[in-house]
This record gives structure tokens, C-alpha cells and sequence, in this order.
């Protein structure tokens, strides 16, 4: 009786024979082309939500919006992405990844090519959210489609092509919206992705395989719960966004988005207590690489705040617009291709992912720490080298990363059930989208905080009484004097200029706090790497297990 209770694990050269026989062995152009579509919409909804982020200003004179109003326009976008990724699980495993790609792309095509005309407010909120819902579907169901589809050892490039259009779009926008702004319109923020967005769909089309009509089974999935958590975590997720401008905890509107998120969220819980869902399996999640990827995936989306953040501010604060700022970020993209595709080769070539996001941080932080060095003389061309070093980090680190979490997914049997491989993707989706708002979010209060620190402290040494800060503003008087009205305008522009350099200073000195802040948190990130646990097996082990299941059957 003991002995019959005893559960035997399969071994990982068990599971690698599985999965090789899962898996189409042969690169048919099938699914090659159905992963290029996946890894095309991951693109372009990077790359829309970036354009928003950078073309706000512009959009907001253009349509008369204030400030305060306009900054619910991206939040509305993420608020959609964020929505819809924990009830694409529902919906991938109800229809299938093919119908609703195309239904989702369709419909994102037409919302962008018509949003630039919407000059309503209301109008324009509505629209971006229906572009969050609608693109939010290409995320999930990237992962589900290339660990179900892709050839193993064709799967090291496909994580390449991934890192090339998701980092990359990150890194190009600034470039490219600059040149639609001097050269177009502004408007081809949103038209961009709407003539991206077809050549994914002709991918989909042809490269996704339609899905049999799923077997229904005792017990219908709750929609409730999906409904539940879908909104709870895009409530907490816009409340996080809009926390620094209404200042958190003192705003009404704030606490009303982020208890009507926990509620939600509690209710989810709830209900999955009183009735578990069959297409969702959360006790699946409950491994210790799974969870620690999921926070060094939080941790990563964080060191982005490089390229995204840090370096256009300090650019921005010396007056340099997206055009001019775009070739120093861009610089970060020049090594995204041929490196992506080196990492590839070291994954087949039986190179530990979990070494080559180790060397991808330790370049980052190094860049940020070089980066440091920053003072408000700087232009441009001071960050050419650095963000190139930072481009190597974030393509091996991003390569690196999501190579690890591949082959947690294989080797923690993802690939056995639908719902598995389903729960897994809209995991690391949810995790995806709330480090990148929550690492941006931090940053921004960080600086904000610093600089007022800065600030104050500067402010001791300028003083009114003082004698050096008296001889300056009497110099500064002199000069100014010939184009001023009069003795007391110049003295008050002296002030002025004075004043505007302190602020000057303090934000440099913020910016390099900034940068130093990265630097730390990705040797923090390192420790985290150490303690994940290797996989039994490698890309390459695996490439060669599945060629091997493809000789037996031949043999056969």
C-alpha cells in the first residue's frame, strides 16, 4: 500500500521528449509566420503606448485639452491593456488565439485611423480605452502561441525577434515621432501602428491554424470572476498612474480608484475560493522560479526607466524636443539586432539564460552608473556611448530574462494543459504591464522628491544678505540692465536667472540620483538571478532530444 502512493516525477529528458513531440519539429511556414504576427502586435502596442506617452503635448494643443484632462488619455489606454489581459485567458482558451487576434486587430486598426479626427473629450477617453481592450489580446497570447507552435530549436531566434520589436520600439519612438512631428503630423502617432497593424494580421491569418470548437465540459468557466479581476487591477493600475498628480492619499479620486480595485480584486478572490475556475489554475503559479521570474521581470521593466525616463528629462530640461533627443536614445537600439541574434546562437549553443541575463544587468548598471557622471552641460552626444552600453545590457538582460521564463514554462508543464500554458501568460502579462507602471511611477516620485531636496539644500547657501549671492545678482544687474525698462526689472530678471539655475542644479543632481538608482537596483536584481535554480536541460539539449523523437518516428 505505501509503495502504491508513492508519486513518481517524470524525469526532464521524460519531459524534453514530451515537449519535443508536442512540438512541430519541421519549420513550416506556418508557424513561422503565425509567431512573426504574435511578435509584430507585441511591437506595435509597445510602440502605440510609447507615441502616446511622447505625442501627448502636441495632441492636447491640438484639441484644446488641459493638462489635467489630457493626462487621463494614456491612462485610458493602459487602464484597456491592463483590463483585458488576466480575461484573455478566458477568451483564449473559449475561442482560440486566431479569432480573436483578428477581431482585436481589425478593430485597433479603425480605432487609430479615426481617433486624430475625435475632437470630443469624451469621445477621445472612449477611443483610447477601445485601443487598450483591443491591442491588450497581443500580449498574452505571444507566449501561449510560441511555446505551443514555434520548433524548439528555432525558439532561442524567436525570443530574439521578440526582444528586436518590443525593446527596439521602445527605443525608436522618440526618433520616429520626432520625424513624424517636423516632417507630417503629429497625427501618425496613432496612424503608425494603423499601417503596422494589417501586416500583422496577413501573418495571423496565414500562420495561425484555426481552433476546433472546444469541448464542453461539466461545468461552464465563471465570467464573473474574470470580470472581477479584469477590473480591480485596471482600477489599482490607473489609480497608480494618476497618485503623483492628485497627490495620492489627500485625493478623493484616488481613493476611490484604489478601493474600488481592492474590492474588486477581494471579490475575485471570493469567488474563486467559492468556485474555481477551470480555465484558470493559480496553484499552478505557486513554483519558485515562476514567482521569482515574475519579480525579476518587475525589476527589469524598472532598469528601463534608463531610455524612458532619465535620459529624455535630462535632455528635456535643457530644452531639446523629441527630434533631438531621439538620436541619443536610439543609440540603444544600433546593437539590438545583431546581438539579439548572438544571444540566440549562445541558447543553442548550451548557453545558461540565466548567465546572460546576469552579463545584461551588469552592463545596464554599469551604464547607469557611468551615466552618473551627468552634469546640465551635457547634450546628445555625451549619451551616444553610454546608451549603446545600455542597449547590450537591455538585449541580452531582456533575451536573457525571457529565456528563463520559456523554459520554466516547459519544464514546470505548461505545455500539458490548456489552462496551464494560459494562466502562465496572463501572469507574466499582468506583471509586464504593472513594472513598467509602477518602475516609471517610482521614478517620477523619486525625482520629484529629490529635487526638492536638492533644492532646499541648495538654498541654504543662497541666501538674501549673503555677500557672494549679493555680488552675483549685481553682476547679473549690470548686464542686464541695458535691455531692461529700468534698474529694478533688471534686478528682478538677475533674481529670476538665479533662481532658474538653482532649479537647474537641483534637477541635474536629481537626474543623477536617478541614475544611480538603476545602477543599485539592477545589483539587487543580480542577487535574484543568483537564486533561481538552473533547468534541467538547455535550449540545446532540448533541440537535440526533439530531433531525436523526430528520428524515431521516421524509423517507425
Amino acid at each position: 500500500m505505501a509503495a502504491s502512493s508513492v508519486t513518481v516525477r517524470p524525469s526532464a529528458i521524460d519531459i524534453a521528449r514530451a515537449v519535443g513531440a508536442a512540438v512541430p519539429a519541421e519549420a513550416s511556414a506556418q508557424p513561422l509566420l503565425g509567431i512573426l504576427g504574435v511578435v509584430i502586435g507585441a511591437g506595435v502596442v509597445t510602440l502605440t503606448s510609447r507615441m502616446i506617452s511622447l505625442g501627448m503635448p502636441d495632441f492636447r494643443g491640438l484639441h484644446g485639452f488641459g493638462y489635467d484632462g489630457s493626462a487621463w488619455i494614456g491612462s485610458a489606454f493602459d487602464a484597456g491593456l491592463m483590463f483585458i489581459g488576466p480575461f484573455t485567458v478566458y477568451l483564449g482558451g473559449l475561442m482560440g488565439p486566431r479569432r480573436i487576434l483578428l477581431t482585436a486587430a481589425a478593430l485597433f486598426t479603425v480605432l487609430l485611423i479615426f481617433l486624430p479626427f475625435a475632437h470630443s473629450y469624451s469621445l477621445v477617453i472612449a477611443l483610447t480605452l477601445l485601443s487598450g481592450l483591443t491591442s491588450g489580446t497581443f500580449y498574452p497570447l505571444t507566449l501561449t502561441f510560441a511555446l505551443r507552435n514555434i520548433p524548439l530549436r528555432y525558439l532561442p531566434f524567436t525570443l530574439a525577434l521578440y526582444a528586436t520589436f518590443v525593446d527596439g520600439a521602445v527605443n525608436i519612438a522618440p526618433s520616429l515621432y520626432g520625424w513624424y512631428r517636423n516632417h507630417l503630423s503629429s497625427d501618425w502617432m496613432f496612424w503608425n501602428s494603423a499601417l503596422i497593424t494589417p501586416l500583422m494580421m496577413i501573418c495571423i491569418y496565414y500562420g495561425i491554424p484555426k481552433a476546433n470548437a472546444p469541448k464542453k465540459s461539466g461545468k461552464a468557466p465563471s465570467f464573473a470572476g474574470f470580470l472581477y479581476a479584469s477590473t480591480g487591477l485596471a482600477m489599482l493600475l490607473v489609480a497608480c498612474e494618476q497618485g503623483e498628480r492628485l497627490d495620492w492619499w489627500r485625493s478623493g479620486v484616488f481613493n476611490a480608484l484604489f478601493v474600488g480595485g481592492a474590492f474588486f480584486l477581494v471579490c475575485a478572490l471570493v469567488r474563486r475560493l467559492r468556485g474555481p475556475n477551470s480555465l484558470v489554475a493559480l496553484p499552478y503559479l505557486l513554483k519558485w522560479n515562476t514567482l521569482l521570474l515574475g519579480a525579476l521581470l518587475f525589476w527589469f521593466r524598472f532598469t528601463l526607466c534608463t531610455t524612458i525616463i532619465l535620459v529624455p528629462q535630462a535632455l528635456a530640461i535643457r530644452g531639446f524636443e523629441p527630434d533631438q533627443i531621439g538620436p541619443a536614445i536610439i543609440w540603444s537600439a544600433v546593437p539590438l539586432i545583431p546581438l539579439a541574434f548572438t544571444a540566440a546562437l549562445l541558447l543553442l549553443r548550451k548557453f545558461d539564460p540565466r548567465l546572460l541575463f546576469a552579463i545584461g544587468l551588469a552592463c545596464t548598471a554599469l551604464a547607469a552608473w557611468l551615466n552618473s557622471q551627468y552634469s546640465s552641460t551635457w547634450a546628445a552626444e555625451n549619451f551616444y556611448r553610454t546608451e549603446l552600453l545600455t542597449g547590450v545590457g537591455q538585449a541580452f538582460a531582456f533575451i536573457g530574462l525571457v529565456g528563463c521564463i520559456v523554459l520554466q514554462a516547459i519544464f514546470a508543464g505548461a505545455l500539458a494543459k490548456p489552462e496551464w500554458v494560459l494562466t502562465f501568460s496572463a501572469f507574466f502579462h499582468t506583471i509586464r504591464i504593472f513594472g513598467g507602471t509602477a518602475g516609471a511611477i517610482y521614478m517620477g516620485h523619486f525625482l520629484a522628491q529629490r529635487e526638492k531636496l536638492h533644492s532646499n539644500l541648495l538654498g541654504l547657501h543662497v541666501s538674501s544678505g549673503d555677500w557672494l549671492t549679493n555680488q552675483t545678482i549685481h553682476g547679473m544687474t549690470a548686464n542686464l540692465y541695458a535691455k531692461s525698462s529700468g534698474l529694478v526689472t533688471a534686478g528682478a530678471r538677475a533674481v529670476d536667472l538665479v533662481a532658474a539655475r538653482m532649479r537647474l542644479q537641483a534637477f541635474s543632481l536629481s537626474i543623477i540620483d536617478g541614475f544611480l538608482l538603476i545602477a543599485w537596483s539592477c545589483v539587487c536584481a543580480l542577487i535574484l538571478v543568483a537564486l533561481l535554480r538552473k533547468s534541467p536541460l538547455n535550449y540545446g539539449d532540448l533541440s537535440t532530444v526533439q530531433q531525436t523523437v523526430a528520428l524515431e518516428k521516421e524509423s517507425k
